[in-house]
Order: structure tokens, then sequence, then C-alpha cells
């Protein structure tokens, strides 16, 4: 039988005063989880079991030593092995770390239904049930229908004093449909994901519904003409830009490794109109990307990336923030307590702005409204997206549904071509997530209201 957290914790604090070291963190999980996903009529996959692991980060002489375990009874071991494998620092004097006096905190997540308490049956009738749905329609090729819910007990302990005892349960499900046509073939998705319990994943019959008709109707919509246009974002699409247009950007690893990135990325630049604000916040406790405190023990905040139009913020590290001397963020994540903490987004979004969203259907007179995203790209400040769907705007009304529509452009270009943002923000979650240096998906959840964008380079069929 493995040693609880608590029992654990005095033989972690000893071990680490003595080790020797500049500074050291160690981060214990133990839980379990369920995964069940259905494609068409088969079981896909089925799996339930429990797991714990860990890891030892041991900082000493500007170098780093690490070291990850799935046994967390002889946390002494681990802890002078990571001491051990320090590896220097190269190339010239090494920045430090942004310290933070000691916090002693416990955080637990609320949920209406802990689905602990639910059957494994019943979990699958429930997902079986979106699936049912999924298939409902005679155009409908094959489906993909998965529920997944993960409960975890995490301790984080460091040499400056901090003890963190933090329990989190997340569930959510994922539905997707494949309509076709002959050759034509077209996909809609839907997910929805968060901090809590089983509540999470009932009643979404709805979301499930809309992605047959999505899918659907897709076997219908036009193809895009290629050029350029005046574009509406729908709340989801704008959510996606700026996380993985701007955001991505603003992860001080990546800034403070690019000198070019720095140069551009450079506090109090304008990037756009007085009514953008661009946050990362993860202090909200219904979204995915929530995380009362870090990977690496700093409470999390809401920090603003652009204020009224103005670079004012970035997203930080200890390692990153004593590099270019800013305050500590609360955004070092690992995938899983085995992995390293690198720079990462929580939850990312483009706030409110002054209009109502039919003023901008007014004002655009005739675009594109681009709606939901189905991937893309970014190299540095380029990116290219794909919206799910979209349709034709003619005299400020919405018209017919449109298909394969395709964003490309310089992400700072765009961003001074938002003229007019709505006051209808939205956030999205899911199951997917957010990857980087191998590590994803991590929950996040991103967002935004409705915008208009001027001029944006449109990838479609020549007329």
């Amino acid at each position: 039988m493995r040693p609880a957290l608590e029992e654990l914790a005095p033989r972690i604090r000893t071990a680490l005063a003595t080790a020797g070291v500049e500074y050291a963190e160690v981060r214990i999980s133990e839980g379990s989880m369920t995964e069940i996903t259905l494609s068409g009529e088969q079981v896909d996959s089925l799996s339930t079991g429990d797991f714990a692991g860990g890891s030892v980060r041991v900082r000493s002489g500007g170098g780093w030593g690490f070291a990850s375990f799935n046994s967390i009874g002889d946390i002494e071991s681990f802890i002078r092995r990571a001491a051990a494998i320090v590896l220097p620092s190269v190339g010239g004097a090494a920045p430090g770390i942004r310290r933070t006096p000691a916090i002693s905190d416990r955080v637990a997540i609320q949920s209406r239904i802990p689905f602990t308490d639910v059957p494994l049956d019943a979990k699958y009738e429930l997902i079986a049930g979106y699936n049912a749905i999924l298939r409902g329609s005679a155009s409908i090729q094959t489906t993909r229908a998965t529920y997944r819910d993960v409960a975890a007990r995490s301790l984080f302990i460091n040499t400056d004093g901090s003890e963190l005892y933090y329990d989190r349960s997340y569930c959510g499900i994922a539905l997707a449909a494949i309509a076709r046509d002959g050759s034509n073939i077209q996909t809609a998705g839907e997910s929805v994901s968060g901090y809590g319990g089983y509540e999470i994943a009932q009643q979404r019959e709805s979301i499930a519904e809309r992605a047959v008709k999505t899918a659907v109707d897709l076997l219908g919509a036009e193809r895009v003409g290629g050029g350029t246009y005046d574009v509406i974002t729908d709340q989801k699409l704008s959510g996606v830009f700026i996380h993985e247009a701007f955001g991505h950007l603003s992860e001080a690893d990546f800034i403070h490794e690019n000198p070019r990135m720095r140069e551009i990325m450079t506090l109090g630049t304008r990037f756009g109109v007085p009514e953008l604000n661009v946050i990362d916040d993860g202090t909200v406790p219904s979204l995915s990307g929530y995380v009362p405190y870090d990977d690496e023990g700093v409470p999390s905040r809401k920090t603003h990336l652009i204020r009224d139009g103005i670079l004012a913020g970035r997203l930080h590290s200890r390692e990153t923030a004593a590099a270019m001397d800013e305050e500590l963020t609360g955004n070092a994540r690992a995938i899983s307590p085995m992995a390293q903490p690198i720079v990462r987004m929580t939850n990312t979004y483009i706030d409110n702005g002054p209009a109502e969203t039919g003023e901008l259907f007014d004002a655009v007179g005739n675009g594109i409204y681009a709606c939901d995203v189905i991937g893309g790209q970014t190299n540095l400040e380029m990116f290219t997206f794909s919206a799910g769907h979209g349709y034709e705007i003619k005299n400020g009304k919405r018209g017919k549904m449109l298909r394969d529509i395709v964003l490309s452009g310089n992400v700072f270009t765009t961003l001074n071509a938002i003229a007019m943002i709505a006051n209808d923000r939205a956030m999205f979650g899911g199951l997917g997530g957010c990857g980087k240096q191998g590590q994803g998906p991590l929950p996040v959840s991103f967002g935004g209201p409705h915008m208009l964008m001027k001029n944006i380079l449109i990838g479609g069929v020549q007329r």
C-alpha cells in the first residue's frame, strides 16, 4: 500500500532541507481516470484505473536536474538522484529564478455529482446515448464519441517552504459526426469539459444535435471563393485566433529565445484599436484552464497581454521572469506530474468590446461570417486557420452557407485590422487542448466576442 500524500510530506521536507541545492521542488499526484470512446457502432476503447507518479526538480549552479517516477514510496532516493544529475548552465552566467514567499494551502474542486460515485455502465450509457444522436441522420457515415473523467490528489512542496494540496476532478465529452454524399465528406464536432463533476457531461444532447446538423448542412454548402474579404468571426474562432496566433507569442520562453520577437514584442507597442483587450486568466474555477497554482507553486493570476490596444504583459515561469526581470504570472504548467513545467497559457481570451453583435453585421455590409474552427497552423507571426463553416453576408444579413474557409495572414497586421468588437464574449474548452514541446493535450480555455476584421485574405476556389 502506498503512503498517503500527507504521510509523505514530512519526509519530503526533511529530504529537501538536506539536499544541499539552491532550489528544489517535488510534485506528486495520484488518482483514477475513466475513458470511453465509441466509433460508429463499435466500442473503440474503454479504460478505467488508478495512477500515481511524480517528479523532483532541482536547481544548482544555474542548471537543472530532473527525475520522474511512478512509485511514490521511496521519495528520498529520487530527490538524491535529481540532485546528482544537475546539468550545469551552458553559455555563460545563467539567470536565477524568481522566488516567492512560502505558501500553504488546500484547494478542492467542488462538484454536484462526483463521477467517482457513478457506475461505469452509467457512463457508458451516457456517451452511447449521445452517439445514437450523432448517428441519427442517413447522411452520417460514421461518428466518434468520447467520455473522459480524471480525479486526482496532488501535492507540491519546495525548498522555499511552500506546501500545496490540490484535489481536482475533471470531466468532459467530445462528439464528432462525419457526413458523406458521394466523394463529398464533411465533419463537424463539439466538445465540452471543465473542472467539476459528472454534471459537466450530462444533458448535452443539444451539442450532439448541433454536430449532426452542421455536418449534414455542410454537404450542401458552397465552397468560398478566394480573395480579400471583410470578415466577422464568431466567438469560438475569435478565441482560437487569439490563443494560437497571439497567445503562443506571449509565452516568455519563446520571446526570450528569439531576438527578433523580443524586438517586436516590446511592452508598450500598439497592437490594435483601443477597444482591444487580451487576457490570460487561470483563476476562473469553471474553465478548463483553471490553475489556482501553477506547477511551480506560483499563484495564478489575471494577466493583461494587451490592454486598450497596447502590449502590456506576457506569461512567465520562475526562470523567464528572472531572465526578463518581470513579474511572475503563474503560467508554468506540465501535462502531468512526471513532466517538466514549461510556460503555457491557461484561459486566454479577447474581452468584450462596446458594440452590439448586430452592429457588426450592419457595418460590414457584404463579407463573410466565419464560424468555428477545424484546424490551423502558425509560424512565428504568420497564421493559417480553417473555419468550421461560414455564411455569406449580403447587405448586413446572413445568407447561404459556405465551406472551405481558410483565413491567412500576419497576426500583428490582423490585430490592427480589427475594426469592431462586440460585447458577447463566450468561452470554450473541450477534451482537446493545447500542445507544446511534446506536452499535450493540456486543458485550456479560449474565447472572445464576435469581431469585425477588415481586408482578410481567404483562400478558396477561383471564381
